[in-house]
Parts: C-alpha cells; sequence; structure tokens
C-alpha cells in the first residue's frame, strides 16, 4: 500500500469526498484541517486514518480556500520532498494558483462538483461520480504527472477534461461562478420581499427552488474565489446585463415575437447540454507517437476538451531508448474520428485500434 497513500488538506465538504472517494477506491487517507475538532471527527467518522501525512504519501489534494492554496502547497512540497508525490487542487479559480507555482510535481485541478450541505455532514464518496474535473496542464507539465492524475480522478468516476488556467477562468465564470451570484441575488431579492408579503416564499415552486438550490452552499468559500475571478465574473454579468435589458424592453414593448425567440434558443440549448455518461461499450483505441517533452501532453488533451471528447483511460509507453514514447488514448468509437482528424491537423501521426 506505500504507493496507494493520499493526504487531504482540507476536510470541507469536496476534500472530505474526496477522502471517502479514495478511501473507496483502495486508497489509505489521512488528513489535515485547520480546525481540530474536524480533524477529531474525521478521523471518529473514517473520514481520514491518521491526523497528518504519512511518510509514504505518494498524491496529495489541497481543499483549502482559493487564497491560502499556493501557501500550503509550498509548505508541503517541503515536508513531502520524494518527486514521485502528486499534488494537486480543487480550487475555483485556477490562474493565479497555477502561475504561482512552479513545482513539476504540482497539476491544478478543479472538480465541478459541490452540494447545498456542507463539511464532513455533507461529505460523499460518490460526489465526483458523473462529474467533469478539471485540469490545467501547462507546457512544464510532464506527460507522467497528467496520466498518473488522469488515472486516480477515474478511480473517483470522474469525466477529465483539460483547459489552460485562463480559459478555466474565463469558462468557470460563466458556468459557475455567474450562476451562484445570481442565485445569491435572486434569493437575497426574494428575502427581502418576503420581510413584507410572508406568504412569498410559501408560493416558492420549483423553479424557484432549483434556481436557488446553490445559494444555500458554504459562503465562506465564495469571497476567494469571486474576488480572485472578478475581472471574468464582471464580463459574465454585465452580459447578463444587457440581456436583461433587452428583455425589459421587450416586454415593456410587448413584442411576444422576440420573448418567445428568446424562451425558444434557450429551451434548444438546455436540451442540447450534453451527458455525463462515462460508460460506453464502443470504445478505441489511438496511438500517438509524441516526443518526451513538456507541453505535448497538454497540447493533445486541451483539442480533446475542445471537442467534447471524453479520454476515458490515458496511458504512456515510452520508448526503449527513452526520446519517443507513444501515448495511448481510450475514447468513444463515435468522437474518434473527429479528434483524429483534429490531431492530425495540428501534425500529430495517429495510429488506431479497436
Amino acid at each position: 500500500m506505500t504507493d496507494r497513500r493520499a493526504h487531504v488538506v482540507g476536510l470541507g465538504l469536496i476534500g472530505a469526498s474526496v477522502s471517502l472517494a479514495l478511501r473507496d477506491a483502495g486508497w489509505m487517507v489521512s488528513g489535515n484541517d485547520i480546525e481540530p475538532e474536524v480533524e477529531v471527527s474525521a478521523v471518529r467518522e473514517g473520514v481520514i486514518e491518521q491526523v497528518g501525512p504519512h511518510a509514504s504519501t505518494r498524491f496529495v489534494v489541497v481543499a483549502t480556500p482559493a487564497g491560502v492554496v499556493a501557501q500550503v502547497l509550498r509548505s508541503l512540497f517541503v515536508t513531502l520532498s520524494d518527486r514521485n508525490v502528486i499534488f494537486t487542487d480543487v480550487a475555483g479559480v485556477k490562474r493565479d494558483i497555477v502561475e504561482s507555482i512552479d513545482d513539476p510535481r504540482f497539476l491544478g485541478g478543479h472538480p465541478m462538483a459541490g452540494s447545498e450541505l456542507r463539511g464532513l455532514r455533507g461529505a460523499r464518496a460518490d460526489l465526483f461520480s458523473g462529474c467533469t474535473w478539471i485540469l490545467t496542464p501547462t507546457e512544464a507539465t510532464s506527460a507522467d504527472l497528467y496520466t498518473r492524475l488522469h488515472g486516480i480522478l477515474r478511480e473517483l468516476e470522474a469525466s477529465v477534461v483539460a483547459v489552460s488556467a485562463i480559459d478555466h477562468d474565463r469558462l468557470v465564470a460563466l458556468a459557475s461562478h455567474v450562476p451562484h451570484v445570481l442565485a445569491g441575488t435572486l434569493m437575497n431579492q426574494a428575502a427581502e420581499a418576503a420581510q413584507e408579503d410572508a406568504v412569498l416564499l410559501q408560493l416558492a415552486a420549483g423553479g424557484f427552488r432549483d434556481m436557488t438550490r446553490i445559494a444555500a452552499g458554504d459562503p465562506t468559500i465564495w469571497p476567494d474565489i469571486l474576488i480572485q475571478n472578478r475581472e471574468a465574473i464582471s464580463e459574465g454579468l454585465l452580459a447578463i446585463e444587457h440581456r436583461l435589458a433587452s428583455t425589459r424592453a421587450a416586454l415593456a414593448a410587448g413584442d411576444r415575437g422576440r420573448i418567445e425567440a428568446s424562451l425558444q434558443t434557450a429551451s434548444v440549448a438546455r436540451r442540447l447540454l450534453p451527458g455525463r455518461a462515462l460508460a460506453s461499450d464502443q470504445m478505441t483505441y489511438l496511438r500517438v507517437p509524441m516526443p518526451d517533452r513538456p507541453g505535448v501532453l497538454a497540447t493533445i488533451t486541451m483539442i480533446a476538451s475542445e471537442l467534447l471528447v471524453n479520454i476515458y483511460d490515458i496511458e504512456i509507453a515510452h520508448g526503449i531508448e527513452g526520446e519517443r514514447g507513444t501515448l495511448l488514448l481510450t475514447v468513444d468509437l463515435a468522437q474518434a474520428d473527429v479528434f483524429q482528424e483534429a490531431l492530425v491537423r495540428a501534425s500529430f501521426v495517429v495510429g488506431r485500434e479497436q
């Protein structure tokens, strides 16, 4: 078990869920939290086996608020100096963290999962089953690091995608951060109105509850995220303000056609959201000879993410002389042609086997 020891820093909802998921996948997990009573509870409830990292730790997940991730990582780099240790984080903002960390053992990550529940009480081993787990490789990210971390996350049944840290923050602002701000704004508006009309909240139907569910999440983790990603979030909010102004104008003019067209496009787009299924009986395998140098794997995985191609498994087969290796990618048969063509356009040589 010496290569199956993990350590999780920050035992809130996400960190504790990571610990439980790793435990169910056969890992021995230790942990730390800023609150001693949380550490005691985590050991008592079987979320972790011990407080503090074991000397044989090989995988570390930092699940603290975004603003202190870099500081925590630097401390852990010294404590766990073995070059085979993998370090990652789960922060919702990536650019500042990735740009401030230059240790070759670190690869930033962000699982798109959560709950309105908080802390150990809300932790679940299956929280990441079917979720999208974003990785943010750079030109300095080694193929070995990426493939090893990808394999661990697949053990947790997550779907792994890769984007740059800059693109992550821009895209997640609209997909996650702006919705959280809007949910909070709508909930605050309703709560204020309910002070005069108490029956309002009793009338809250499914749509209102669905739209405001995420507002019940832990408010202490969000200030760091929102401030660190304020430029992208502000741009997203401004774009929504323009759309709301357009809708207001249509309502004022009684423009039924314009209102219906807006609702129609939204309805179609919502139905076309990608599914989350991970299992597929129809797989194919792509073989991509690649130079054993940083940056190549990041390029390949980002092409997959841009095309919404889910890489189910990834492996590096090194050549005897170590100068070149072959990247073995397991993908859906239905997506293989488009992915292969894109790789060829990017000057990669691609072989294929059923």
